[in-house]
């Protein structure tokens, strides 16, 4: 599995946010559109259905101020012997009936760059309008080895895969 802005990919599966935990939580893309499994039961939208797909609420830094949170992270994560929860981020979901929200978990360590979520949103963006498929990243997945890239190179695959 490895994570490429907003999203956790591997060879069969795309998901928003982390991949569903032992809760069994979790937002997954598909071609057709999105699925959500909670505690509460399985519920899909196609992409036809949707006229928006956002993402709030998700841990965003510059990249400056990134790399201090990053330290600090490091130095609180071993003085208090483990990370916790990861932040909770709001899948929003905009249909002709209104909308629906979905809480997944993030992926990232610590906080996501700015231009990656802006591409990231953008992705999502381009899934609702049918100019891009999460078929992309699964078959990107399938040959990249599992292995969450550098942030240059996840950044080089979300201008790709957005066509930016």
């Amino acid at each position: 599995m490895a994570m490429v802005g907003l999203f956790w990919i591997t060879a069969d599966a795309v998901y928003v946010g982390a991949p569903p935990g032992t809760e069994g939580r979790g937002v997954r893309l598909t071609e057709q559109g999105v699925e959500a499994a909670a505690a509460g039961g399985h519920r899909a939208w196609a992409w036809a259905e949707l006229r928006s797909a956002t993402v709030e609420g998700a841990p965003v830094r510059s990249a400056s101020r990134r790399r201090l949170a990053l330290a600090v992270e490091t130095v609180l994560t071993a003085a208090l012997g483990g990370a916790g929860e990861p932040p909770e981020m709001l899948l929003r979901l905009e249909t002709a009936h209104g909308a629906e929200e979905l809480s997944v978990h993030s992926a990232a360590a610590g906080a996501y760059a700015e231009e990656e979520f802006a591409l990231s949103q953008d992705l999502l963006a381009r899934f609702v309008d049918g100019t891009a498929s999460p078929r992309t990243l699964t078959a990107w997945g399938r040959v990249a080895g599992g292995t969450t890239p550098k942030p240059l190179e996840r950044l080089a695959l979300l201008r790709k895969w957005t066509g930016a």
